[in-house]
């Protein structure tokens, strides 16, 4: 089975478990990283540094950078809410990685949710001693936590994504699972 075929497969999966979207970015190039990004958490969220998966503490735009240029393929997932498309992101990642894909991941939206709060930042750790997460296993940093530029990636994929003018108007959330 040709890679892209095997990808879709993983699309197809995507969909059934309720993404609206579900697309293939190949090669990862396309998933636009800035700088500017992560200062829209900085100087915006009110979540900003509350946890592990969120800036300061996330990857840098570079580091994305460079760790999606290790990559072949990812797969962009789109929902118009935002716990449903970081759940099928975290098991999207893991079917990926059951099928043999050992490189693997996934970024979500917004900020970490499986702790009411972080217990890595929450408790002083001794010094010398670095906290570990409680949730390793489904904690992803953010795509924007992590730099990536989400309008820009969404539009170029084709998908639908604008500025929320009021908190009634409707929204579009996006995950990205990294395929090698």
């Amino acid at each position: 089975m040709a890679a892209s075929q095997k990808l879709e497969v993983f699309c197809n999966k995507a969909l059934k478990m309720g993404a609206l979207d579900a697309v293939i970015v190949s090669p990862p190039q396309q998933v636009f990283t800035a700088n500017w990004v992560r200062l829209r958490c900085q100087y915006g969220c009110s979540e900003y540094g509350q946890c592990l998966t969120c800036p300061p503490h996330s990857p840098t735009p570079d580091t994305t950078r460079k760790m999606l240029d290790e990559y072949s393929s990812a797969i962009l997932l789109h929902s118009g809410q935002w716990k449903l498309v970081r759940e099928i992101a975290q098991a999207l990642e893991l079917k990926v990685f059951l099928a043999g894909h050992y490189k693997s991941f996934a970024f979500l939206c917004g900020p970490c949710d499986l702790c009411k709060k972080c217990v890595c930042l929450a408790i002083r750790p001794k010094k010398g001693r670095v906290m570990a997460c409680q949730h390793p296993d489904q904690a992803r940093p953010a795509m924007e936590a992590a730099g990536i530029d989400v309008f820009a990636t969404a539009r170029a994929a084709g998908l639908p994504i604008e500025v929320v003018r009021s908190i009634d108007s409707p929204q579009n959330y996006y995950a990205l699972v990294l395929v090698e």
